[in-house]
Protein backbone atom coordinates (compact mmCIF):
# COMPACT_ATOMS: atom_id res chain seq x y z
CA UNK A 1 0.00 0.00 0.00
CA UNK A 2 1.32 3.44 -0.97
CA UNK A 3 -0.25 6.37 0.90
CA UNK A 4 0.07 10.00 -0.17
CA UNK A 5 -0.56 12.65 2.49
CA UNK A 6 -2.25 15.69 0.99
CA UNK A 7 -1.40 18.88 2.84
CA UNK A 8 -2.98 22.33 2.58
CA UNK A 9 -0.88 24.39 0.15
CA UNK A 10 -0.19 28.05 0.84
CA UNK A 11 -2.76 30.12 -1.10
CA UNK A 12 -0.71 33.28 -0.76
CA UNK A 13 1.63 35.37 1.31
CA UNK A 14 0.52 36.05 4.93
CA UNK A 15 -2.22 33.37 4.82
CA UNK A 16 -1.60 30.75 7.52
CA UNK A 17 -5.01 29.11 7.80
CA UNK A 18 -7.91 28.07 5.58
CA UNK A 19 -11.33 26.56 6.17
CA UNK A 20 -12.77 23.45 4.52
CA UNK A 21 -15.87 24.94 2.90
CA UNK A 22 -17.11 21.90 0.95
CA UNK A 23 -15.82 18.41 0.24
CA UNK A 24 -16.55 17.57 -3.40
CA UNK A 25 -15.87 13.86 -2.83
CA UNK A 26 -16.85 11.30 -0.19
CA UNK A 27 -14.64 9.24 2.07
CA UNK A 28 -13.64 6.11 0.11
CA UNK A 29 -14.18 7.61 -3.36
CA UNK A 30 -11.70 6.94 -6.13
CA UNK A 31 -10.28 10.26 -7.35
CA UNK A 32 -8.24 11.15 -10.41
CA UNK A 33 -5.12 13.28 -10.30
CA UNK A 34 -5.92 17.03 -10.57
CA UNK A 35 -9.61 16.38 -9.88
CA UNK A 36 -11.11 19.08 -7.62
CA UNK A 37 -11.77 17.36 -4.30
CA UNK A 38 -12.62 20.32 -2.04
CA UNK A 39 -13.35 24.02 -1.91
CA UNK A 40 -11.39 25.89 0.77
CA UNK A 41 -11.96 29.41 2.06
CA UNK A 42 -9.07 31.67 2.89
CA UNK A 43 -9.59 35.11 4.36
CA UNK A 44 -9.43 36.53 0.83
CA UNK A 45 -10.90 34.02 -1.60
CA UNK A 46 -12.42 30.59 -2.19
CA UNK A 47 -10.04 28.16 -3.89
CA UNK A 48 -10.33 24.63 -5.26
CA UNK A 49 -8.07 21.91 -3.86
CA UNK A 50 -6.99 19.44 -6.60
CA UNK A 51 -6.01 15.82 -5.94
CA UNK A 52 -2.25 15.36 -6.14
CA UNK A 53 -2.56 11.75 -7.35
CA UNK A 54 -5.11 9.13 -8.37
CA UNK A 55 -6.41 6.62 -5.81
CA UNK A 56 -8.83 5.96 -2.96
CA UNK A 57 -9.30 9.01 -0.73
CA UNK A 58 -9.65 9.11 3.07
CA UNK A 59 -10.80 12.43 4.50
CA UNK A 60 -9.02 13.76 7.59
CA UNK A 61 -10.94 17.00 8.14
CA UNK A 62 -14.60 17.93 8.35
CA UNK A 63 -16.45 20.69 6.51
CA UNK A 64 -16.15 23.87 8.53
CA UNK A 65 -12.81 22.88 10.09
CA UNK A 66 -10.10 25.53 10.19
CA UNK A 67 -6.83 23.91 9.11
CA UNK A 68 -3.33 25.33 9.07
CA UNK A 69 -1.31 25.64 5.89
CA UNK A 70 0.76 22.46 5.67
CA UNK A 71 -1.72 20.35 7.68
CA UNK A 72 -2.77 16.94 6.31
CA UNK A 73 -6.43 17.04 5.23
CA UNK A 74 -6.73 13.72 3.40
CA UNK A 75 -4.89 10.56 2.44
CA UNK A 76 -4.81 9.02 -1.05
CA UNK A 77 -4.03 5.32 -1.46
CA UNK A 78 -2.19 5.52 -4.78
CA UNK A 79 -1.82 1.73 -4.98
CA UNK A 80 -5.58 1.19 -5.11
CA UNK A 81 -6.95 -0.03 -8.42
CA UNK A 82 -9.43 2.08 -10.31
CA UNK A 83 -12.95 0.62 -9.90
CA UNK A 84 -14.32 -1.17 -12.93
CA UNK A 85 -16.57 1.00 -15.03
CA UNK A 86 -14.50 4.11 -14.37
CA UNK A 87 -14.06 6.38 -11.41
CA UNK A 88 -16.76 6.59 -8.83
CA UNK A 89 -19.02 9.58 -9.42
CA UNK A 90 -18.05 12.69 -7.53
CA UNK A 91 -20.42 13.42 -4.70
CA UNK A 92 -22.46 16.56 -5.12
CA UNK A 93 -21.68 19.34 -2.70
CA UNK A 94 -24.36 19.51 -0.02
CA UNK A 95 -26.90 22.24 -0.56
CA UNK A 96 -26.49 25.28 1.60
CA UNK A 97 -29.77 24.70 3.39
CA UNK A 98 -28.71 21.16 4.33
CA UNK A 99 -25.67 22.50 6.14
CA UNK A 100 -27.57 24.99 8.21
CA UNK A 101 -28.32 24.08 11.77
CA UNK A 102 -31.96 24.94 12.34
CA UNK A 103 -33.65 24.98 15.71
CA UNK A 104 -37.39 25.39 15.79
CA UNK A 105 -39.38 25.87 18.98
CA UNK A 106 -42.82 24.32 19.11
CA UNK A 107 -45.43 27.10 18.94
CA UNK A 108 -47.43 27.68 22.08
CA UNK A 109 -51.25 27.59 21.88
CA UNK A 110 -52.74 30.94 20.94
CA UNK A 111 -53.75 33.18 23.83
CA UNK A 112 -52.33 30.73 26.36
CA UNK A 113 -52.16 32.06 29.94
CA UNK A 114 -48.73 32.83 31.37
CA UNK A 115 -47.17 29.74 32.94
CA UNK A 116 -46.64 29.67 36.68
CA UNK A 117 -43.52 27.77 37.64
CA UNK A 118 -42.60 28.69 41.19
CA UNK A 119 -43.67 26.51 44.03
CA UNK A 120 -41.58 28.49 46.49
CA UNK A 121 -40.82 32.14 47.04
CA UNK A 122 -37.99 34.21 45.64
CA UNK A 123 -34.95 34.93 47.77
CA UNK A 124 -34.46 38.61 48.68
CA UNK A 125 -31.58 38.98 46.22
CA UNK A 126 -33.59 37.25 43.50
CA UNK A 127 -36.64 39.41 44.21
CA UNK A 128 -34.58 42.59 43.85
CA UNK A 129 -33.20 41.49 40.50
CA UNK A 130 -36.63 40.42 39.23
CA UNK A 131 -38.17 43.72 40.32
CA UNK A 132 -35.48 45.59 38.36
CA UNK A 133 -36.31 43.49 35.31
CA UNK A 134 -40.07 43.91 35.89
CA UNK A 135 -40.48 40.13 35.96
CA UNK A 136 -43.11 38.38 38.08
CA UNK A 137 -41.42 35.82 40.36
CA UNK A 138 -44.30 33.43 39.69
CA UNK A 139 -43.25 33.20 36.03
CA UNK A 140 -39.75 32.02 36.90
CA UNK A 141 -38.97 28.34 37.46
CA UNK A 142 -37.03 28.10 40.71
CA UNK A 143 -34.16 25.64 41.07
CA UNK A 144 -33.66 26.07 44.81
CA UNK A 145 -35.08 23.97 47.61
CA UNK A 146 -38.85 23.51 47.32
CA UNK A 147 -38.81 25.49 44.06
CA UNK A 148 -37.29 28.59 45.62
CA UNK A 149 -36.17 31.17 43.01
CA UNK A 150 -32.45 31.76 43.51
CA UNK A 151 -30.31 34.74 42.56
CA UNK A 152 -28.94 32.75 39.61
CA UNK A 153 -32.49 31.97 38.45
CA UNK A 154 -33.28 35.68 38.55
CA UNK A 155 -30.12 36.62 36.64
CA UNK A 156 -30.98 34.10 33.91
CA UNK A 157 -34.62 35.12 33.69
CA UNK A 158 -35.75 37.05 30.62
CA UNK A 159 -38.78 39.32 30.38
CA UNK A 160 -41.90 38.04 28.68
CA UNK A 161 -42.10 38.81 24.97
CA UNK A 162 -45.87 39.06 25.07
CA UNK A 163 -48.64 36.59 24.43
CA UNK A 164 -47.58 33.81 22.02
CA UNK A 165 -49.48 33.97 18.75
CA UNK A 166 -48.88 30.45 17.51
CA UNK A 167 -46.86 31.76 14.54
CA UNK A 168 -43.47 30.38 13.48
CA UNK A 169 -40.62 31.17 15.86
CA UNK A 170 -37.75 29.23 14.30
CA UNK A 171 -34.16 30.38 14.49
CA UNK A 172 -31.19 29.53 12.35
CA UNK A 173 -27.51 29.40 13.24
CA UNK A 174 -24.90 29.21 10.50
CA UNK A 175 -21.16 29.59 10.86
CA UNK A 176 -19.83 32.51 8.86
CA UNK A 177 -17.29 31.65 6.19
CA UNK A 178 -13.67 32.58 6.77
CA UNK A 179 -13.99 35.21 4.02
CA UNK A 180 -17.05 36.74 5.68
CA UNK A 181 -15.31 36.76 9.08
CA UNK A 182 -12.25 38.44 7.58
CA UNK A 183 -14.38 41.08 5.89
CA UNK A 184 -16.03 41.76 9.27
CA UNK A 185 -12.65 42.06 10.98
CA UNK A 186 -11.33 44.45 8.34
CA UNK A 187 -14.41 46.66 8.52
CA UNK A 188 -14.08 46.96 12.28
CA UNK A 189 -10.34 47.53 11.92
CA UNK A 190 -10.96 50.36 9.48
CA UNK A 191 -13.42 52.04 11.84
CA UNK A 192 -11.15 51.64 14.86
CA UNK A 193 -7.74 52.46 13.41
CA UNK A 194 -8.40 55.28 10.93
CA UNK A 195 -9.64 58.83 11.37
CA UNK A 196 -12.32 58.21 8.76
CA UNK A 197 -14.36 61.09 7.41
CA UNK A 198 -16.73 61.27 4.42
CA UNK A 199 -17.36 64.15 2.06
CA UNK A 200 -20.17 64.25 -0.52
CA UNK A 201 -20.99 65.80 -3.86
CA UNK A 202 -23.41 65.24 -6.72
CA UNK A 203 -22.80 64.64 -10.40
CA UNK A 204 -24.88 65.47 -13.43
CA UNK A 205 -24.39 62.50 -15.77
CA UNK A 206 -26.09 64.02 -18.80
CA UNK A 207 -22.90 64.14 -20.89
CA UNK A 208 -21.85 60.62 -19.90
CA UNK A 209 -25.28 59.34 -20.91
CA UNK A 210 -25.06 61.10 -24.27
CA UNK A 211 -21.70 59.51 -25.04
CA UNK A 212 -22.88 56.07 -23.98
CA UNK A 213 -26.06 56.35 -26.06
CA UNK A 214 -24.14 57.48 -29.14
CA UNK A 215 -21.28 54.99 -29.04
CA UNK A 216 -22.32 51.96 -26.95
CA UNK A 217 -23.51 49.86 -29.90
CA UNK A 218 -20.35 50.43 -31.94
CA UNK A 219 -18.21 49.91 -28.83
CA UNK A 220 -19.94 46.60 -28.06
CA UNK A 221 -19.69 45.41 -31.65
CA UNK A 222 -15.97 46.12 -31.91
CA UNK A 223 -14.73 45.20 -28.42
CA UNK A 224 -17.30 42.58 -27.31
CA UNK A 225 -17.77 44.39 -24.00
CA UNK A 226 -20.29 46.99 -22.88
CA UNK A 227 -19.53 50.68 -22.44
CA UNK A 228 -20.65 51.07 -18.84
CA UNK A 229 -20.34 53.75 -16.18
CA UNK A 230 -17.37 52.07 -14.48
CA UNK A 231 -14.90 53.04 -17.21
CA UNK A 232 -15.93 56.69 -16.96
CA UNK A 233 -15.66 56.65 -13.17
CA UNK A 234 -12.35 54.77 -13.20
CA UNK A 235 -10.85 57.23 -15.70
CA UNK A 236 -12.18 60.16 -13.67
CA UNK A 237 -10.67 58.68 -10.48
CA UNK A 238 -7.22 58.07 -11.99
CA UNK A 239 -7.17 61.66 -13.28
CA UNK A 240 -8.14 62.98 -9.83
CA UNK A 241 -5.47 60.83 -8.14
CA UNK A 242 -2.82 62.45 -10.35
CA UNK A 243 -4.08 65.89 -9.29
CA UNK A 244 -4.28 64.98 -5.59
CA UNK A 245 -1.59 62.34 -4.92
CA UNK A 246 -2.14 62.33 -1.14
CA UNK A 247 -5.40 60.44 -1.80
CA UNK A 248 -3.33 57.79 -3.60
CA UNK A 249 -1.17 57.03 -0.57
CA UNK A 250 -1.17 55.10 2.69
CA UNK A 251 0.35 55.18 6.16
CA UNK A 252 3.06 52.71 7.14
CA UNK A 253 4.07 53.31 10.74
CA UNK A 254 5.32 56.91 10.81
CA UNK A 255 5.81 57.09 7.05
CA UNK A 256 3.54 58.12 4.19
CA UNK A 257 3.85 55.99 1.07
CA UNK A 258 2.77 57.66 -2.18
CA UNK A 259 2.19 55.70 -5.37
CA UNK A 260 2.94 56.89 -8.90
CA UNK A 261 0.51 54.31 -10.27
CA UNK A 262 -3.19 53.69 -9.71
CA UNK A 263 -4.19 50.12 -8.87
CA UNK A 264 -7.94 50.51 -8.50
CA UNK A 265 -9.81 48.00 -6.33
CA UNK A 266 -13.36 47.43 -7.60
CA UNK A 267 -15.81 46.11 -5.01
CA UNK A 268 -17.97 43.32 -6.47
CA UNK A 269 -20.51 41.00 -4.90
CA UNK A 270 -19.53 37.33 -5.22
CA UNK A 271 -21.21 34.09 -4.10
CA UNK A 272 -19.13 34.11 -0.90
CA UNK A 273 -19.66 37.80 -0.16
CA UNK A 274 -17.90 41.05 -0.95
CA UNK A 275 -14.71 40.74 -2.99
CA UNK A 276 -12.40 43.51 -4.15
CA UNK A 277 -10.33 42.52 -7.23
CA UNK A 278 -7.75 45.02 -8.48
CA UNK A 279 -7.45 46.69 -11.88
CA UNK A 280 -3.67 47.15 -12.19
CA UNK A 281 -2.23 50.39 -13.62
CA UNK A 282 -5.70 51.67 -14.41
CA UNK A 283 -4.20 55.06 -15.29
CA UNK A 284 -2.66 53.46 -18.40
CA UNK A 285 -5.78 51.66 -19.59
CA UNK A 286 -8.18 52.88 -22.26
CA UNK A 287 -11.96 52.77 -21.85
CA UNK A 288 -11.90 49.38 -23.57
CA UNK A 289 -9.11 48.16 -21.31
CA UNK A 290 -10.93 49.17 -18.14
CA UNK A 291 -14.25 47.61 -19.20
CA UNK A 292 -12.59 44.37 -20.35
CA UNK A 293 -10.56 43.98 -17.15
CA UNK A 294 -13.51 44.71 -14.87
CA UNK A 295 -15.61 42.17 -16.78
CA UNK A 296 -12.85 39.56 -16.51
CA UNK A 297 -12.36 40.07 -12.77
CA UNK A 298 -16.09 40.20 -12.01
CA UNK A 299 -16.66 36.95 -13.92
CA UNK A 300 -13.86 35.21 -12.03
CA UNK A 301 -15.22 36.47 -8.70
CA UNK A 302 -18.73 35.29 -9.59
CA UNK A 303 -17.46 31.86 -10.63
CA UNK A 304 -15.30 31.48 -7.50
CA UNK A 305 -12.07 31.49 -9.53
CA UNK A 306 -10.57 34.75 -8.27
CA UNK A 307 -7.08 34.40 -6.80
CA UNK A 308 -5.46 36.06 -3.81
CA UNK A 309 -3.01 37.91 -6.05
CA UNK A 310 -5.89 39.42 -8.02
CA UNK A 311 -7.30 40.97 -4.84
CA UNK A 312 -4.08 42.20 -3.25
CA UNK A 313 -2.30 45.53 -3.45
CA UNK A 314 -4.87 48.13 -4.53
CA UNK A 315 -4.11 51.79 -3.87
CA UNK A 316 -7.71 53.15 -4.03
CA UNK A 317 -11.18 51.57 -4.09
CA UNK A 318 -14.41 52.24 -6.00
CA UNK A 319 -17.66 50.71 -4.74
CA UNK A 320 -21.02 50.96 -6.51
CA UNK A 321 -23.96 50.64 -4.15
CA UNK A 322 -26.16 52.14 -6.83
CA UNK A 323 -26.59 48.77 -8.54
CA UNK A 324 -28.56 47.70 -5.46
CA UNK A 325 -30.57 50.94 -5.30
CA UNK A 326 -28.54 52.87 -2.72
CA UNK A 327 -29.14 56.62 -2.87
CA UNK A 328 -26.44 57.68 -0.40
CA UNK A 329 -23.93 55.96 1.87
CA UNK A 330 -20.65 56.42 3.75
CA UNK A 331 -18.38 53.68 2.36
CA UNK A 332 -15.77 52.23 4.70
CA UNK A 333 -12.08 52.51 3.78
CA UNK A 334 -10.39 49.34 2.55
CA UNK A 335 -7.21 49.26 4.71
CA UNK A 336 -4.36 49.99 4.29
CA UNK A 337 -5.69 52.30 1.58
CA UNK A 338 -6.61 55.85 2.53
CA UNK A 339 -9.61 56.51 0.30
CA UNK A 340 -12.71 54.93 -1.24
CA UNK A 341 -15.22 56.40 -3.68
CA UNK A 342 -18.87 55.43 -3.32
CA UNK A 343 -21.16 55.52 -6.38
CA UNK A 344 -24.95 55.50 -5.96
CA UNK A 345 -28.10 55.18 -8.00
CA UNK A 346 -28.95 57.60 -10.79
CA UNK A 347 -32.17 59.52 -10.26
CA UNK A 348 -33.74 61.98 -12.68
CA UNK A 349 -34.60 65.13 -10.74
CA UNK A 350 -34.93 68.87 -11.30
CA UNK A 351 -31.67 70.84 -11.12
CA UNK A 352 -30.62 74.35 -12.08
CA UNK A 353 -28.46 74.49 -15.24
CA UNK A 354 -27.41 77.90 -16.58
CA UNK A 355 -30.24 79.54 -14.70
CA UNK A 356 -32.87 77.13 -15.99
CA UNK A 357 -34.59 74.26 -14.19
CA UNK A 358 -34.08 71.04 -16.13
CA UNK A 359 -34.57 67.34 -15.44
CA UNK A 360 -31.17 65.64 -15.29
CA UNK A 361 -29.76 62.20 -14.36
CA UNK A 362 -28.12 62.92 -10.99
CA UNK A 363 -25.93 60.77 -8.77
CA UNK A 364 -24.63 61.41 -5.27
CA UNK A 365 -20.98 60.44 -4.83
CA UNK A 366 -19.11 60.02 -1.55
CA UNK A 367 -15.43 59.95 -0.67
CA UNK A 368 -14.45 58.36 2.63
CA UNK A 369 -10.85 59.12 3.52
CA UNK A 370 -8.32 58.79 6.32
CA UNK A 371 -8.05 62.27 7.83
CA UNK A 372 -4.69 61.38 9.39
CA UNK A 373 -3.06 61.62 5.98
CA UNK A 374 -5.58 63.46 3.76
CA UNK A 375 -6.69 67.00 4.61
CA UNK A 376 -10.01 68.57 3.77
CA UNK A 377 -8.56 70.51 0.84
CA UNK A 378 -7.29 67.34 -0.84
CA UNK A 379 -10.42 65.31 -0.15
CA UNK A 380 -12.87 67.96 -1.34
CA UNK A 381 -10.63 68.86 -4.30
CA UNK A 382 -10.39 65.22 -5.31
CA UNK A 383 -14.16 64.77 -5.30
CA UNK A 384 -14.67 68.00 -7.24
CA UNK A 385 -12.13 66.79 -9.82
CA UNK A 386 -14.11 63.55 -10.23
CA UNK A 387 -17.30 65.57 -10.64
CA UNK A 388 -15.71 67.90 -13.23
CA UNK A 389 -14.43 65.00 -15.32
CA UNK A 390 -17.80 63.24 -15.33
CA UNK A 391 -19.69 66.42 -16.24
CA UNK A 392 -17.25 67.24 -19.04
CA UNK A 393 -15.94 63.82 -20.17
CA UNK A 394 -15.47 64.85 -23.80
CA UNK A 395 -12.73 67.34 -22.90
CA UNK A 396 -11.26 65.98 -19.67
CA UNK A 397 -11.38 62.21 -20.33
CA UNK A 398 -11.41 61.95 -24.14
CA UNK A 399 -9.31 64.92 -25.29
CA UNK A 400 -12.27 66.01 -27.45
CA UNK A 401 -11.94 62.88 -29.62
CA UNK A 402 -14.40 60.23 -28.36
CA UNK A 403 -13.87 57.86 -31.31
CA UNK A 404 -10.15 57.75 -30.68
CA UNK A 405 -10.63 57.40 -26.91
CA UNK A 406 -13.06 54.54 -27.47
CA UNK A 407 -10.82 53.00 -30.16
CA UNK A 408 -13.58 53.05 -32.76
Amino acid sequence: MSILEMKVPSPGESITEVEIATWLVKDGDYVEKDQAIAEVDSDKATLELPAEASGIITLKAEEGDAVAVGQVVCLIDTSAAKPSGGAAPVAEAPKAEEKKEEVKAAPAPAAAPAATYATGSASPAAKKILDEKSIDAASVQGTGKDGRVTKEDALNATPSMGTPTGGPRGTERKKMSMLRRKVAERLVEAKNTTAMLTTFNEVNLTEVNKLRSEFKDAFKAKHNVGLGFMSFFTKAVTRALELFPDVNSMIDGQDQIKFDFADISIAVSGPKGLMVPVVRNAELLSFRGVEAEIKRLATRARDGQITVDEMTGGTFTITNGGVFGSMLSTPIINPPQSGILGMHNIIERPVAVNGQVVIAPMMYIALSYDHRIIDGRESVGFLVAVKEALENPMELLMNNDPKKALEL
